[in-house]
């Protein structure tokens, strides 16, 4: 189905846009202003007409409108939203703001329900993650100068039917995998020598290296840009180091004792399902026997933090499926289970493959999933949240995106202490977060509030060029100021 939705003017365009989506998740929605004629006269099989009121509190008027229209567009679905007209990714800012101002529990959950329609079992995880944010929070010293170390490893074995971050198949840019890693590396020492001219720290609170699958990289590439890292830095004081080793078919013994000798306290082990048709349908090349073959390899390395992701949604599964993975997982009682909605992105190769609704080329890659359901539910969440107690973990991480089946979450569990810290970071923005690779983001957090960010470009061929150009003119205009005096 085709859906317009004609505003009045131009406000709250995002908001709108995102909670139509939601309820309408496979059809194309577009906004549009009444003074745009060329959008008005394309066809559409539904047009929704939003009058914006005027307003002097522009965070009452939204919530006020979206409730308004959450309410028109349930009754036309027949259906509820499990997030109610909440359409941003931290659904857990609101509940973290009223435990800060002393709001009971119950004035919470009936804020969450009443105002926002969130359902009882959303809105209880919601406040469940952030009371267990705001303990683990204590425990993190923090202070104005205080950083986090991000670096993004752009490379994987194959590329996910679903994935649209910024990777590529390590085959494609083996002959160049040296040269990003010898460019990361200058790039981390140029940030140093800045911080250290304004006397700034030069020591992470937490470090994450991420991807793509950094254990993509050889043993000696591996090796190289962790030696790199403790050289740059000063990890004495960090709480936390993850290298994310999600895909079992890029380990090694040889790679987890590069990773150990270099102090990496965790990392990731990734399945996301545990049934074979599926990951060969979403262009995995491994095996769930790769899976538990690369788990109780890590255990033996003397790994004792280890992180495993699942998806929901994903094409074919259903509570059988998803029930098979998490009896396994729960076999296996891993440190942490990340538990994540699938989310059909718009760049991905799983989006075009939708949109043209019919056996594509695309096949060759990633098996037959032609006519396949994507099912998620709040029971399936439920499910999964169920095995983690079992295995004696709790609620501490929660986001959202768009486009999620079943308009869910992702949300990390963890035994109490292994948490990851870098991701409550980040996610509450309580600390700068400075990233460097190919797709990284600098995410720089002032003492006043203020956040700014500067993103790295994506394209692997692009990031090298740029950094290229950066060290041309960093040693021009050191040649410059260091040139004799006259």
């Amino acid at each position: 189905m085709n859906i317009g939705i004609c505003l009045d003017r131009n406000d709250f365009m995002y908001d709108i846009h995102s909670l139509v989506k939601s309820f309408f998740p496979d059809d194309e929605v577009h906004i549009y202003t009444k003074d745009d004629p060329v959008r008005q006269a394309c066809r559409r099989d539904l047009v929704l007409n939003v009058e914006i009121p005027e307003y002097t509190d522009r965070k009452n008027a939204k919530d006020s409108l979206k409730r308004d229209l959450y309410k028109q567009l349930s009754d036309f679905t027949e259906k509820q939203l499990p997030w109610g007209t909440l359409s941003g990714i931290r659904p857990t800012k609101i509940p973290m703001k009223m435990l800060s101002d002393g709001c009971s529990r119950e004035e919470i959950l009936r804020h969450l329900q009443d105002d926002y329609f969130v359902s009882p079992e959303r809105a209880e995880l919601a406040l469940s993650v952030a009371e267990n944010e705001k303990e683990i929070l204590r425990r993190i010293p923090l202070s104005e100068d205080s950083w986090s170390l991000y670096i993004h490893v752009p490379f994987c074995p194959s590329i996910c039917l679903y994935c649209t971050f910024s990777s590529s198949p390590i085959s494609t840019w083996a002959r160049r995998a040296d040269e990003y890693i010898e460019t990361v590396i200058r790039e981390m020492q140029r940030k140093k020598t800045a911080l250290l001219k304004d006397s700034g720290s030069i020591a992470p609170t937490t470090v994450y290296i991420g991807g793509g699958t950094p254990t993509s990289l050889s043993e000696e590439q591996l090796d190289r840009l962790l030696t790199a890292v403790r050289h740059v830095w000063d990890l004495s004081g960090c709480l936390e180091y993850t290298v994310e080793a999600g895909r079992p078919d890029s380990l090694t013994e040889e790679k987890l004792a590069v990773l150990m000798r270099h102090g990496v306290t965790r990392i990731s082990v990734n399945p996301q399902t545990m049934n074979d048709e599926t990951l060969e349908r979403i262009g995995r090349k491994h095996t769930s026997a790769d899976v538990l073959r690369a788990f109780y390899m890590a255990r033996e390395a003397g790994f004792d933090n280890i992180n495993m992701d699942m998806i929901l949604g994903l094409p074919g599964e259903d509570a059988r499926h998803v029930s098979r993975t998490l009896g396994i997982l729960e076999e296996l009682k891993p440190d942490s289970l990340t538990v994540h909605s699938l989310a059909i992105k718009r760049a991905s190769a799983l989006r075009k493959a939708i949109r043209e609704d019919r056996e594509t080329d695309i096949n060759a890659d990633y098996g037959n999933f032609g006519g396949l359901i994507f099912e998620n539910s709040e029971e399936l969440m439920d499910m999964a949240a169920g095995t983690a107690a079992a295995m004696g973990m709790r609620p501490y991480y929660l986001y959202r995106q768009k486009n999620m089946r079943g308009n869910l979450e992702n949300t990390g569990f963890s035994v109490p202490g292994r948490e990851c810290l870098y991701n409550i970071l980040i996610m509450e923005e309580l600390q700068s977060i400075y990233a460097f690779g190919a797709g990284a983001s600098t995410k720089y957090v002032y003492p006043d509030g203020r956040i700014e960010r500067t993103v790295s470009p994506k394209d692997v061929k692009t990031y090298l060029e740029r950094q290229r150009d950066i060290s041309a003119e960093k040693s021009a205009e050191e040649e410059r100021t260091d040139g004799p005096d006259c």
